[in-house]
Parts: structure tokens; sequence; C-alpha cells
């Protein structure tokens, strides 16, 4: 997958600043904490950090030679992806201003696990780390279709895989884990 921001010839020099990065999985509305995670263990790995957001109203039409992506919307609402996309780069903004580590922001397209799975070949990072989901029965439904991110990550891949969980602690006695 490919940064939104670069032109197609300074992806391969931002890649080679990036390599063995430790990559966030972001979206709006993420707990701080996830980043902050991955932000000690980028620290603790000497790695840039990128955080990347995966626009899932896009998909990819075809891949260049060079390893840039092309891709077409699903349906015609381009905002809806550039604006989660905005959001998730001044909620890194404002979380890393102060931060002694070097990182970017990757807008990826089409399924997360494997457009996150994709971008961690390129820069063969150190590590991958995603929050969980959300509880709630439209989130435990689209789960039961799509799977779980970190699940398919760590099927499909060699690098580890950190998953930071929401925050939400369930009590061990609550039979319904997924309620509201």
């Amino acid at each position: 997958m490919t940064d939104s921001t670069p032109a197609q010839p300074d992806e391969a020099a931002q890649n080679a600043a990036l390599q063995k990065a430790v990559i966030v999985g972001m979206q709006p509305g993420q707990p701080d904490h996830v980043l902050r995670e991955a932000l000690r263990y980028a620290k603790l790995l000497g790695s840039p950090l990128v955080v990347a957001h995966v626009d899932v109203t896009r998909f990819v039409t075809f891949e260049d030679p060079d390893g840039y992506v092309h891709s077409a919307p699903i349906d015609l609402n381009l905002e809806a992806g550039v604006a989660e996309f905005e959001d998730v780069q001044k909620a890194a903004e404002a979380m890393l201003a102060d931060a002694d580590v070097v990182w970017t922001a990757r807008q990826l397209v089409g399924d997360p696990a494997l457009a996150i799975k994709q971008l961690a070949g390129k820069l063969d990072a150190q590590l991958i780390v995603v929050g969980t989901r959300k509880r709630g029965l439209g989130e435990s439904i689209r789960e039961f279709f799509t799977g779980s991110v970190a699940a398919r990550l760590s099927h499909r891949q060699h690098r580890p895989v950190l998953v930071i969980p929401q925050g939400e602690e369930v009590p061990d006695d609550q039979k319904d884990v997924w309620s509201e």
C-alpha cells in the first residue's frame, strides 16, 4: 500500500528511511494508549514509527512494479476516507509533537490486515501494534464476517503483533463479554 502524501518516486526513498519501523494501525477515535504503547516500543527498539490508517472504502486495483498502489473507491464518497486519515494525522501529531522519534503517517487502502502486512514487508518492520476492537453487537457482527485484524495478521506473516486492549475491562464474572 502507499502513503497518500509522497509522490511516486519519493516513496522508495521514504521507505528506505523507515526500515525496521514499528507500525501502529490507527483509526479515528481510537484510545490514545494504543499509540503511546507503539511509541514506547519504537523508542525501546530505536526504530521509526509509522502510523497507518487503512481506508476500507477503497480497494487496490493494481500495483506498479516499483510498488506504487493504484486504488479505486467502493462508492463515490471519497471524502470519508480522506477525513478519517486527517483525523488520525491530527491525533498523531498532537501525541507525537514532543516525542523523540522519527515518525510518519501513511494512508493505506483495502483490507486492513493485508494492507498492514504489505507495508510491514516493504519496511521490514520489527513490530506491528494494533488495538482491540470496541465491544458491542455491531462490532461482533463485523468481526464475524471479516475476522479479527490482529488474528489475521498473526497468521499471515512472521512479524510479532502486539495487541493493545481498548481499556474497557470486562469483569471475570460477566458472561456476555460483547454487550455494550
